[in-house]
């Protein structure tokens, strides 16, 4: 802290100085107050307080070697309670721009996000947004409260996993057992149990999605100390659809409680994780197997099949056999 210039020490036995109050040095307190607005404007600019002292003093006129007296103070702390207002709305703004950024990362964000922003303020640059319209946009997303398009999914396959996705699985599985300190082991058998696979098994590539999803999830709250089912959305890649907040908002009240602003425990965020997973695993259209298909024909043609199955094993009978077939499928058509 650059000290404030006073007036210098008098020897022993001179009388005090016959300056009036004005033109005298800062008191004690004056200097006091003036040196706590300057250490909180160095915490959030991260400007040296050299430079803060500078700064004031140009912006009343003084040269930067010119004491400040006590006519002066009024005008200082002025100077630096404006400049502390400044760099608070800087800071505040900072944050919400970084958490809007963050969010915008999440799911189909950016792409409701840009919608909303050119629909209501007629651009997409969010450089362009005064503090509150990006607070507004910040909320909103918070609150799930943006028409976010879901993303278009893939036709899932009933193939395993390709080593390229199984590569990605484990990495994924490898930050989060970093970040909650949980065994790698038992994050993979959580994924089998989800999946509905036994251990040795492969997990299904229909699956690849939906656990890319709950991994990046979970380590995505596992940073956050007090997640919300507000945050559980935030922290999808596929936010939650309004049919599907509705079924996890009452979940989490019936089983917990909960409200979407109630603090959620780790194993109540998890056990939402799961329900979700399994939820949209149900719903996947692959989860109706080619083998619970039932073929649609005429029954007379389905009780001639199943003995040409075994007469398929019989050449000398084979000719016969289709003209046989031929004749019936003649007769009901």
């Amino acid at each position: 802290m650059q000290p404030i210039q006073g007036a210098t020490a008098r020897p022993p036995g001179e009388p005090p100085s016959a300056l009036p109050p004005q033109e005298q040095p800062l008191s004690t307190q004056q200097r006091t107050v003036l040196e706590r607005l300057i250490t909180r404007l160095v915490a959030l600019t991260q400007q040296q307080s050299a430079e803060v002292w500078a700064g004031m003093k140009h912006d009343l006129g003084l040269k930067s070697d010119a004491p400040l007296l006590s006519r002066h103070f009024p005008a200082a702390e002025q100077n630096l309670n404006q400049r502390l207002t400044s760099a608070q709305q800087t800071h505040a703004n900072r944050q919400v721009l970084s958490q809007l950024t963050e969010l915008l990362s999440v799911g189909n964000n950016r792409q409701a996000a840009s919608d909303y922003i050119r629909q209501q303020f007629g651009h997409t640059a969010l450089n362009q947004l005064t503090p509150d319209q990006l607070k507004s946009v910040l909320t909103l997303l918070q609150n799930n409260q943006l028409n976010i398009p879901q993303p278009q999914q893939r036709p899932p396959t009933d193939r395993p996993l390709q080593p390229a996705e199984h590569n990605t699985l484990n990495q994924l599985v490898t930050k989060l057992a970093a970040a909650t300190g949980e065994s790698p082991k038992l994050i993979w058998q959580s994924m089998l149990e989800l999946s509905g696979v036994k251990t040795g098994e492969l997990i299904p590539a229909k699956h690849f999605a939906l656990l890319t999803t709950w991994l990046t999830a979970r380590q995505t709250l596992a940073q956050q100390p007090s997640p919300t089912l507000h945050s559980v959305q935030a922290a999808l890649r596929q936010p939650m659809e309004p049919r599907e907040w509705q079924e996890m908002s009452d979940y989490a009240q019936q089983r917990y409680q909960a409200t979407p602003q109630t603090l959620l425990t780790t194993a109540q965020v998890q056990d939402i994780l799961n329900q979700v997973f399994v939820r949209r695993a149900e719903r996947s259209p692959e989860s109706l197997e080619v083998r619970n298909i039932q073929p649609i024909y005429n029954p007379l043609i389905a009780s001639v099949i199943e003995p040409m199955k075994n007469l398929s094993a019989r050449p000398g009978l084979a000719l016969f056999a289709f003209v046989i077939v031929l004749l019936l499928l003649w007769l009901v058509i």
